[in-house]
């Protein structure tokens, strides 16, 4: 099955999101866990976290993702910045069992100038304090484009930080298509990609994919969305992406500069790429 989606607003609660879903022609989707500029997080109603659930299963979803906001930075030279980081981490997972079984996606971090081993390192120590042995969520770290003091913008980066975590049969990686196309990876040549990936991490640890196009060419470090077929990646690349064997069975989440109209037509013409 295809499961297709996009980034929903979390606002007027989950089993809303859901319905929104089913409107849209999706089956998985992607929300913030609060505020993704801030650290307020809306109080979670059990009741309606039950009813997204139900609805989810009745119509076979696949693993929705939740996203941490972009105010955290485990990997920071500054010690409040990263106690801040693992307190929204240890919060938000916690929050996640509301709604077991699917993923939690955030950014591995900037070093902010010590350097990414020393970030590497302080994104490790934090998965390992966060992480326990009976959660029911799947933590993935992102592809990054390579902005500045990123972590994150090589598979060889993010291969540290699984091979350094204790308990990293808790972890995932999302690869994000415009940050990997700008952190230099070639989507056009996939299967090398994909090798790459899968000598680098592992590609059982591939558990989802953010569908965005680029407005710059590869190999600039910039990370700007575009529609998908109107950037630098091109409608014949996601068609390929899509369909290819080892990722069509996994969630892919559209991340690109729309409306909720405009996530509908950019679904159904996805769905029109697919080969079922």
């Amino acid at each position: 099955m295809f499961y297709l989606g996009c980034h929903l607003s979390c606002s007027n609660g989950f089993e809303t999101m859901g319905k929104t879903a089913l409107e849209i022609g999706a089956n998985t989707f992607q929300f913030f866990t609060r505020n993704p500029r801030g650290s307020q997080a809306k109080r979670i109603d059990p009741q309606d976290a039950q009813r997204l659930r139900n609805l989810l299963e009745t119509h076979s979803f696949a693993p929705i993702l939740a996203h941490a906001p972009y105010t955290i930075n485990p990997a920071s030279s500054d010690l409040r910045t990263r106690q801040f980081a693992l307190d929204v981490l240890a919060d938000d997972l916690s929050r996640m069992e509301y709604l077991p079984g699917n993923l939690y996606n955030f950014h591995p971090g900037s070093h902010t100038g010590q350097g990414s081993e020393a970030g590497i390192r302080l994104v490790t120590e934090a998965l390992n304090e966060v992480l326990t042995p009976y959660q029911h969520t799947t933590v993935l770290l992102e592809t990054m484009a390579g902005k500045g003091t990123e972590i994150g913008q090589s598979f060889e980066e993010l291969k540290r930080i699984l091979d350094g975590v204790k308990l990293n049969g808790k972890l995932g990686v999302c690869l994000d298509t415009c940050h990997v196309h700008d952190a230099g990876y070639s989507l056009a040549i996939l299967d090398g990609t994909l090798a790459e990936f899968d000598k680098q991490i592992g590609l059982k640890y591939l558990k989802a994919i953010h569908l965005n196009d680029s407005l710059n060419p590869r190999g600039s470090h910039k990370d700007r969305h575009a529609p998908i077929g109107a950037g630098k990646i091109g409608a014949k690349t996601f068609e390929r992406i899509i369909n290819h064997p080892v990722l069509k069975d996994l969630p892919f989440c559209l991340e690109t500069p729309q409306d909720l109209a405009g996530y509908k037509r950019e679904i159904a013409f996805l769905r029109g790429l697919y080969h079922s």
